[in-house]
């Protein structure tokens, strides 16, 4: 009896271990899991990680999904817009944490940024200023500019959304503008193509999932054809990016730690709040800069955040 006793406490000890699923882990992740031990929660002792991968897939998105709403897991942790609403689409009683979103109200995953109102909540990289702001950037370190684009992915509900934002900013800054589409790995090399052909003065980035598992492709491709390319992230410029301007991800990653204590405590995620970017950031490659020729003055040496030599 004494056996079973030990057996049974440690089986229940064993499932009071919260256990976090995660949508496509990777390094991009470690400035979350580093807030949750800073936070006092130890993997294999007081926190459990299952992790499923799609690399972007959305046939791959919803099997992810599916397989840990099926585990059960405490929390589904996604990032990006469409793992999140993969995610939403495999549960609506597992509380879902999306982490760098671009338009959550507009995809249909909480009603509103202040009242989340289902069991989805974390944080966006929504900003009405990012648009116009990188757009002055380019024509800043490009002055002669006259034509940009953006490669997105149509499938993307927000970089509709950003595309939007950039076709209303272009004219101010006198920019003609042009979306080119991929919506999978294999639309790329037509996409470098049309870049190719049409020459653009500058070329915009955005960080969907599918984009980002291309990104050493698409930086060597830039890098070839001397297009100065304008990134969302840090990591996009580390990895041979000219320049970036937006949000600090590792901040809204190791953010996700304050919603899992929150739910974790029992705080429904319909009650926690969507958090905004508190922060932008920009980055510049003085290597990438050189390899294609751009120069960057010292007025946007003096404003940039990050320099990469």
């Amino acid at each position: 009896m004494a056996t079973i006793s030990r057996a049974a406490s440690a089986q229940q000890r064993q499932k009071k271990i919260p256990r976090i699923g995660i949508i496509d882990d990777g390094p991009i992740w470690q400035p979350f899991r580093d807030a949750l031990r800073e936070a006092g929660f130890v993997e294999g002792q007081s926190i459990a990680f299952e992790t499923r991968s799609a690399n972007g897939d959305p046939a791959r998105l919803a099997t992810a999904a599916a397989e840990l709403a099926r585990l059960r897991v405490d929390i589904i942790m996604t990032y990006g817009t469409p793992p999140s609403r993969a995610a939403k689409a495999a549960t609506s009683t597992i509380p879902i944490v999306m982490i760098a979103v671009g338009a959550p109200v507009l995809a249909g995953l909480v009603q509103s940024l202040a009242h989340p109102g289902g069991n989805i909540t974390g944080n966006t990289i929504v900003s009405t200023d990012l648009a116009p702001k990188r757009l002055q950037l380019i024509k800043e370190i490009l002055p002669s500019a006259s034509r940009v684009a953006l490669l997105w992915n149509p499938d993307n509900i927000s970089t509709g959304m950003l595309l939007q934002h950039f076709l209303a900013a272009a004219p101010a800054q006198g920019l003609a503008f042009t979306a080119v589409e991929a919506r999978a790995p294999g639309d790329f090399e037509g996409a470098y193509a049309i870049l190719a052909r049409e020459r653009p003065d500058a070329v915009l980035l955005t960080s969907d999932p599918i984009h980002h598992s291309q990104l050493s492709r698409t930086v060597e491709f830039l890098k070839q054809n001397k297009l100065p390319g304008m990134f969302q992230t840090r990591d996009d410029v580390v990895a041979g990016g000219l320049m970036s301007y937006g949000a600090i991800f590792p901040e809204l990653f190791a953010q996700g730690a304050f919603f899992v204590q929150k739910i974790l405590n029992g705080t429904r995620p319909a009650d926690i709040p969507v958090q905004t970017p508190q922060r932008f950031e920009l980055v510049i490659n003085l290597k990438t800069a050189k390899e294609i020729g751009v120069t960057i003055s010292d007025a946007v040496m003096l404003r940039a955040d990050g320099v990469i030599e």
